[in-house]
């Protein structure tokens, strides 16, 4: 794609973008997906979008896409590149069957980023449970083929505990051997074919959330609205609204309020591996002699399950919402950009 976008001249007041599409469009759908399976979740999004606004393309536009098209394939191929088989019969007579496997590995493992490249479209969590019970190096060759954004996704949604370790093996990655990349392989496909099968999924609470979050009035009027409908779907977008992770937005005032309101075990457990923005924030409002009353605290409390975590953090962003409610505290729902 980006070879496409970078060759294809601005011809006839099309874009880059656009001639790729004209030229997406005029190869059929079978080697369209060919290419759009090679794209990143970016590049297809954009390039798509571009395809489906298409109409009433001029044949002249079709001719200059397509003649610079093969203009720049004709400066940059060369010659046709070989196949796996006969790389592997000519690197055996060359090499010998055992470096020429180790030479096919670092070339084939190439191979396998299309296909990882569409499990971008799936939940970090999906993927997170799906390679949770496979042992620490394949959780770390998976992590290592896929863009680093959505491997720290996955990576966060693993247990606590091994993370570390699949960090461990990805950081002493160098050569995978054929075993291994074979093994991934069939991982990958398993996972391919058990995500084909699902149906997508959208996160309809958590959106929700997000929307009323960013609503400038009349909030409560619909929050209430909603839960004349139904009351159960309404307590899961308010705990969604109030998420833990706010506290680490919250103004100094309105922290003071709630640390006031909120006993210092309760902090004790919620903020066991919390984000450190919010462990930063909290003991930044405390006054200095609590703070260090609350740091003895956490250390003789060792190790919490997260199930007991979880519900504390929710009692507490009860009592925020409670505050907030009686308008006792302003909080801020969304990192909304300030001016100063």
């Amino acid at each position: 794609m980006a070879d496409i976008n970078n060759n294809l001249d601005q011809e006839q007041g099309l874009s880059p973008v656009e001639q790729a599409a004209i030229v997406l469009l005029s190869i059929g759908e079978e080697p369209a997906a060919a290419v759009l399976r090679c794209l990143s979740r970016e590049e297809l999004l954009e390039v798509t979008q571009v395809m489906s606004r298409m109409s009433g393309i001029k044949v002249e536009e079709v001719k200059t896409a397509m003649q610079t098209f093969f203009d720049d394939y004709r400066q940059q191929s060369g010659v046709h590149g070989a196949s796996r088989s006969f790389l592997k019969r000519s690197l055996d007579l060359a090499l010998g069957g055992d470096i020429a496997n180790t030479v096919l590995n670092s070339i084939y493992g190439d191979e396998l980023r299309p296909k990882m490249a569409r499990l971008q479209w799936a939940s970090p969590k999906w993927l997170a449970d799906y390679i949770a019970n496979e042992h620490v190096q394949m959780q770390a060759v998976f992590l290592a083929f896929l863009p680093p954004a959505l491997a720290g996704q996955i990576l966060d949604a693993l247990p606590l505990e091994g993370r570390d370790l699949v960090l461990l093996n990805m950081a002493r990655l160098d050569e995978i051997d054929r075993d291994l990349l074979l093994e991934l392989e069939e991982l990958v496909n398993r996972c391919l074919s058990s995500f084909d099968s699902q149906s997508t999924s959208v996160e309809g609470v958590r959106q929700v959330a997000e929307i009323l979050n960013r609503l400038p009035s009349n909030r409560a009027q619909i929050v209430e609205l909603l839960r004349a409908h139904d009351p159960e779907v309404v307590e899961q977008i308010e705990m969604q609204m109030y998420d833990f992770l706010i506290l680490s937005t919250q103004t100094e005032v309105t922290l003071t309020r709630i640390i006031e309101e909120v006993p210092l075990e309760q902090w004790a457990i919620a903020l066991k591996g919390a984000e450190q923005a919010i462990r930063d924030a909290v003991l930044k409002t405390m006054p200095k002699r609590q703070a260090q009353a609350f740091e003895d605290m956490m250390r003789r409390a060792g190790p919490v399950p997260m199930s007991r975590i979880e519900a504390t953090r929710q009692e507490i962003m009860a009592t925020v919402k409670a505050l907030a409610d009686a308008g006792e505290v302003e909080v801020q729902l969304f990192a909304e950009t300030v001016i100063e």
